[in-house]
């Protein structure tokens, strides 16, 4: 081969393969996940998608309450933060940031609004006789602005309040909630139902039905 035409093969050769590398695209930035996140709450989808969802845990918790045994108790257990109380406003404040301290003030002032499906799901279930827990991974430190947020919500009465103590601050959101809802099991209840936006909130039994809300905002092991 004479060497001119080798150079050239050379050159077609190398230019072929660099046409075909192509570089993995960058992730979106973090500005346009914080827009994506605001146009889903905005648009409404964020309030209809927990409509949907709260609707069949009405439905279930009155079908349910009316074919009760006469010795059962039954019981329906809510997480608080973003599936009975919404948070929003004040993560659009942080621009989706957490400040410790900007949390526990937040939840001090009792300020955060009910998310009204959720709160026709516990109307229903109080008229229907069913005992309504709130379990919580707030700390016991914010007892007194989570019940006063709960009762100015609408969220009166009910049955218990639990929230995360010093004995059992070192456990996963999910471990603290199934042994929540195991003791309330053994006070002699039938949990019924029980609601969470979070996974961890609804994995490790001690309930008949249980209902995912829509979160995308954070995610809470």
């Amino acid at each position: 081969m004479q060497p001119s035409l080798k150079l050239l093969l050379t050159a077609a050769l190398a230019l072929a393969f660099a046409g075909c590398t192509t570089v993995p695209p960058e992730p979106a930035n973090l500005s346009e996940h914080k827009a994506e996140l605001l146009r889903y709450a905005d648009s409404g989808r964020y309030d209809t998608d927990i409509a949907a969802i709260a609707a069949k845990a009405r439905a279930y918790v009155i079908h349910r309450a009316a074919r009760r045994t006469p010795s059962e108790r039954l019981a329906l257990v809510l997480d608080i933060d973003d599936t009975a109380l919404s948070n929003l406003p004040h993560m659009r404040t942080l621009d989706f940031g957490y400040v410790p301290s900007a949390w526990h003030s937040w939840l001090a002032r009792g300020e955060a609004p009910a998310i009204s499906p959720v709160l026709d799901v516990y109307r229903a279930a109080v008229a229907a006789g069913v005992s309504v827990f709130f379990v919580t991974s707030r700390e016991e430190s914010d007892r007194a602005g989570t019940e006063s947020n709960l009762q100015k919500a609408g969220y009166k009465p009910y049955a218990g309040l639990v929230l995360l103590s010093a004995h059992n601050s070192g456990l996963t959101n999910a471990a603290f909630k199934t042994s929540a809802r195991k003791r309330i099991t053994e006070e002699g209840f039938t949990v019924i139902a029980n609601i969470g936006d979070q996974e961890s909130d609804l994995v490790g039994g001690y309930a008949q039905r249980s209902f995912k809300l829509p979160n995308p905002f954070y995610i809470s092991e």
